[in-house]
């Protein structure tokens, strides 16, 4: 080929490359802009301002939630964790194994105490609110965040509550979570560690938005039910009066008394 042609050539193919090269790295570093928004997004730690007070003295404070345990009922008494807009994805992963939490002191039960009890291993934080990374998604299969449900309660009920907590979550750009069994009364046990098997489990639910509160509780048997979760709803109060826990008490008074004395289902969608 003449060099009258091959030098313009050149020149051309030069400038594309370098072209389609200068985009290239603009979206590598575009990508690595992101990664480091979603890690600073899973920063999960829970505003302490709403932990609710320990009956045990056992508070045990992981990445992506806080619980206080109850070795007399080889559970926790609440589990509490903030759940945020960007928590909400739906990444896969595979299921993990139970495994005993290391941080509980008087060690968690063991996972074998659920083996045919008749009852679920069920979450406590769901692993489902954990999905934005494995280590959170692994974290909820601690037996620390377990305790025995009626299988029909956790697949239906308790489930439909937990899908409206993620809406929750998405409509309110975030929203607080304590949830639990009810740890007090006669209760049925399981396995040889007698893991107690509560009668009703609560959920409360609370968001801060705008420099106002507003929060809803459940409390619900641990039963098969066809009813709607609202059918349930109760005051904080109600839930306090239950289990014996103080739950918001590093808010003040005047906040936490009409926050604990609410039941306002319009507030939260409903007609």
């Amino acid at each position: 080929m003449n060099r009258k042609y091959i030098y313009p050539l050149v020149i051309i193919i030069v400038t594309v490359v370098l072209y389609y090269a200068d985009d290239l790295f603009e979206k590598d570093d575009t990508s690595v802009a992101d990664t480091s928004v979603v890690k600073q997004d899973n920063s999960n730690e829970f505003d302490d301002t709403f932990l609710p007070a320990s009956t045990t003295g056992a508070i045990v404070k992981h990445n992506y939630f806080t619980l206080s345990y109850s070795e007399e009922n080889e559970q926790a008494e609440w589990v509490a964790y903030e759940l945020k807009q960007s928590d909400l994805t739906k990444n896969e992963f595979e299921r993990p194994y139970f495994i005993e939490d290391k941080k509980v002191k008087t060690k968690s039960a063991d996972w074998r105490n659920y083996k045919n009890s008749g009852y679920d291993r069920g979450h406590l934080v769901p692993a489902g609110d954990r999905r934005m990374s494995f280590e959170a998604y692994n974290e909820t299969f601690l037996t620390s965040n377990i305790s025995p449900q009626d299988h029909d309660f956790n697949a239906g009920i308790w489930n439909r509550l937990e899908q409206k907590v993620r809406y929750w979550a998405e409509k309110y750009d975030g929203v607080y979570v304590v949830t639990g069994g009810v740890l007090k009364g006669k209760m049925k046990t399981i396995g040889e560690e007698n893991v107690s098997v509560p009668n009703e489990f609560y959920k409360i639910v609370v968001d801060f938005s705008n420099g106002e509160y507003k929060a809803v509780a459940f409390l619900i048997p641990n039963k098969p039910s066809s009813e709607s979760f609202y059918e349930y709803a109760v005051s904080i109060d109600e839930v306090e009066a239950k289990t014996g826990i103080d739950f918001f008490p590093q808010l003040p008074d005047s906040i936490e008394n009409n926050l604990e004395s609410m039941i306002d289902l319009r507030a939260w969608g409903r007609r």
